[in-house]
């Protein structure tokens, strides 16, 4: 029997079990906080009362109507069913009793500060799943402050269920849109000094005795957008032995100032830094290992480094582990002379036509088998990724 949750719950009231209820994000960060690891404190807005809100304004008929018949790789009528949809739920009528709760739980969660900053996050549903990874394909709000802003950022992240790219992604995978619901959490706002990622796995040679640690100076969204290029650790999990330590230099962090989130200069003296220190390495190291042991399952996660204390804002299951047998070796004529190096993200040899995009809103150039040459990729270019044959970036 499904377990009866109110509209907004605290962490501590859930656990893994409830994904269906509060997402996978959300149901993850309550099975750590039970479990003693350090996350920041905070409640979710449940799938349920997402639904309630779409069902009380009639919608599912009006959003089925805009997605039916949708040819979900044609970029402009995709882009233009998502924008309609996204209109209509945040024009979509909130019920009274759904808000007080939210407000309720908010003024709990500051002990009564009307302008407590908040981390809004999204948390759909049929997220995380090992096999399918929906990290993404929803929004995330930062430094969010006061009640009526917190009301209108969990407005976003309902719309944000139909985002180009999440719609695209769903219709790839088979997930019915309506079976799919989104949750919020809302999560005390760490103020990180550095922040970033970590694969208790090695996610480009699946080796389970490595791990892989990235970090940034400032708040963690532009690692995840990979708006900058961060540092990289990889540790050796039996002796924690720090096996490799690729320190990249850092011009700007995101930081919280006075208007709000803002990109300023990173110190001079921090440039060419390492962001972490080895001790601060092995100890993250360690924590995520522990989470890892937790779950029996390689774990990806996201951390923040405040105050000297590292936090963890998130984790799923890593979705890109393959153990099949390596394929053949291609050999490159030796005779051959590069034009051009670079850090590669995801290794491997391909052959096709270079395609130049500015932004994402030109995704619908690129054909089916060339090279997507871009500045930087966001999880806006996941459609044309299906098509590439291979991507080449900037940053």
């Amino acid at each position: 029997m499904a377990k009866l949750l109110p509209d907004v719950v605290e962490f501590k009231a859930v656990d893994k079990e409830d994904g269906g209820l509060v997402g996978g994000k959300g149901a993850n960060l309550g099975e750590m906080i039970q479990a003693g690891f350090p996350i920041p404190s905070g409640f979710i807005v449940t799938a349920p009362a997402y639904f309630k809100v779409i069902d009380l304004n009639e919608l599912r008929p009006k959003i089925k109507t805009i997605l039916s018949g949708l040819d979900h790789h044609h970029s402009a009528s995709l882009n233009a069913a998502s924008k309609k949809i996204k209109q209509l739920i945040l024009r979509a009528k909130l019920p009274d009793d759904l808000a007080m709760m939210i407000i309720k739980a908010y003024l709990k969660l500051g002990r009564g500060d009307l302008n407590a900053l908040v981390a809004v996050r999204s948390s759909a549903t049929a997220e995380d799943l090992p096999g399918a990874s929906f990290a993404g394909q929803q929004e995330t709000y930062l430094n969010i402050k006061g009640e009526a802003n917190l009301v209108q950022a969990v407005r976003h992240c309902w719309a944000s269920l139909f985002e180009a790219r999440a719609i695209f992604y769903r219709a790839e995978k088979g997930f019915d849109h309506f079976k799919v619901g989104i949750a919020v959490p809302v999560q005390k706002m760490i103020q990180s000094q550095v922040s970033g990622i970590m694969f208790t796995i090695n996610p480009l040679t699946n080796d389970k005795n490595q791990l892989v640690i990235e970090a940034v100076y400032g708040l963690g969204e532009m690692i995840v957008q990979g708006a900058y290029t961060p540092d990289h650790y990889l540790v050796q999990k039996q002796t924690y032995k720090i096996l490799q330590k690729q320190v990249n230099p850092q011009l700007k962090q995101l930081v919280r100032s006075a208007g709000g989130n803002q990109e300023i200069k990173v110190k001079k003296a921090w440039i060419n830094q390492a962001k972490l220190t080895d001790g601060q390495i092995v100890a993250l190291a360690k924590l995520g290992q522990s989470v890892q042991d937790h779950y029996f399952f390689p774990q990806d996660l996201e951390w923040a480094l405040e105050q000297g204390k590292f936090y963890l804002v998130q984790s799923r299951p890593v979705t890109t582990i393959n153990f099949d047998k390596p394929k053949a070796e291609i050999k490159l004529d030796p005779g051959l002379k590069p034009i051009l190096k670079g850090e590669p993200a995801s290794p491997g040899i391909a052959v096709g036509y270079p395609r130049l995009l500015k932004s994402a809103k030109e995704i619908g150039r690129l054909l089916a088998g060339e090279i997507l040459v871009t500045e930087m990729t966001t999880p806006d270019f996941v459609p044309a990724m299906k098509k590439a044959a291979a991507i080449v970036t900037d940053k």
